[in-house]
């Protein structure tokens, strides 16, 4: 199935229907490596949403979540930039290891549950779409999201806990996908990172990227930076090896930056801090949703464990604050629309919120920091 697809609803059901076991892609990795998006065809978006929504009917709809304009009375003369930021959940550990004790393991099926993904992200059509947590690139987003005009790319974690669970799908990591439409690729890096001179389990994707329109060069990266509580000093040096890595990329910030990521760290912690203070001038987009556009919103994960309910504001899209305007981002989802039972849920796919802005450019591309 996965080799033969075609632009019929019948291969495209197929496609979603089905999710590989790990042997199977074990099987089939050479047809997957063989595969050239350039000679599939393409795919229609509300063909696939519908197909989508075939699968999930009898799950509730989608929650309904409003833009914010935040636009100022800066005119721009070209079409925003839409990126979208998302901790999809690791199919292994959503089942194998997260032990999310109110959600019913039902509502967890990776044949149902790409679907509510790959509804929300056909949703808001991102341009841009960075994601953390991606364990099912190749037999899934890979064949799916370059059919949409996305070029991908993903970069694993060298040592996945998801390779831990029995019948896993491989490593998790980070993917980047851009439409190919608006921009050409300039230059991209795969980034390990690095904490105490020592190389982590932890990347980062960063790509240079053109714009069409306007021919300007804007820079995005995509992390997941390390877990748990007590790695915060671990966590402050990934981010520091991080920044002085886009600091290199953006030529100390002449470049304009976007970076997205699942930090795992609250707006108290030390690499919080130094995102703020960076040289690079970043500012986290999600503050300008607060009244005095100075406060992160109050969660972007929500969940619950043996240990206990666990609400932390821990996902970010930041960007250059002196080259690029927000002119608007996603609403998150209110506490009575998550329920009493949090999240991941036969409404919603993942334990973290995904993000979204529309961004453009500064008009003035020579204005200094």
């Amino acid at each position: 199935a996965v080799c033969s697809m075609g632009n019929s609803t019948s291969r495209l059901y197929s496609v979603l229907a089905k999710t590989l076991s790990s042997g199977a892609v074990s099987q089939h990795q050479d047809c997957l490596e063989q595969l050239d998006s350039a000679q599939l065809d393409p795919i229609d978006p509300k063909d696939l949403l519908e197909e989508c929504q075939i699968v999930l009917q009898k799950r509730p709809p989608r929650f309904q979540r409003n833009f914010v304009s935040l636009k100022k009375n800066t005119a721009s003369n070209h079409r925003p930039i839409r990126v979208m930021q998302w901790n999809i959940l690791a199919q292994a550990l959503g089942e194998g290891k997260d032990n999310f004790i109110q959600c019913p393991m039902e509502a967890l099926k990776w044949e149902e549950r790409k679907c509510l993904i790959l509804e929300e992200i056909l949703a808001y059509k991102p341009d841009i779409l960075c994601l953390q947590e991606v364990d099912h690139y190749f037999d899934t987003f890979e064949p799916l999201l370059s059919r949409l005009g996305y070029q991908c790319t993903f970069f694993p974690k060298p040592w996945s806990p998801c390779l831990d669970v029995e019948r896993n799908n491989g490593p998790d990591g980070c993917a980047m996908f851009f439409l190919k439409e608006r921009f050409e690729l300039v230059s991209s890096a795969n980034i390990r990172l690095t904490a105490m001179k020592l190389k982590t389990n932890q990347v980062a994707i960063a790509q240079t990227l053109k714009c069409h329109e306007t021919g300007r060069l804007f820079c995005i990266a995509v992390t997941h930076l390390k877990a748990r509580t007590g790695w915060e000093r671990f966590r402050s040096a990934q981010g520091c090896d991080l920044l002085q890595n886009l600091k290199n990329i953006t030529q100390g910030a002449k470049i304009p930056l976007i970076v997205c990521g699942d930090f795992n760290a609250e707006p108290t912690e030390e690499v919080y801090r130094e995102f703020s203070n960076s040289s690079l001038n970043l500012n986290s987009a999600y503050k300008l949703l607060s009244p005095d556009g100075q406060s992160e919103p109050p969660y972007t994960t929500w969940k619950i464990r043996p240990s206990g309910e666990c609400r932390h504001t821990l996902d970010y899209i930041w960007y250059s604050q002196h080259a690029l305007n927000v002119n608007s981002a996603l609403g998150l989802l209110t506490e009575e629309q998550i329920g009493p039972n949090r999240l991941p849920s036969f409404n919603y796919p993942s334990d973290h919120l995904s993000l979204v802005c529309d961004f453009s450019f500064n008009q003035d591309p020579d204005r200094l920091l």
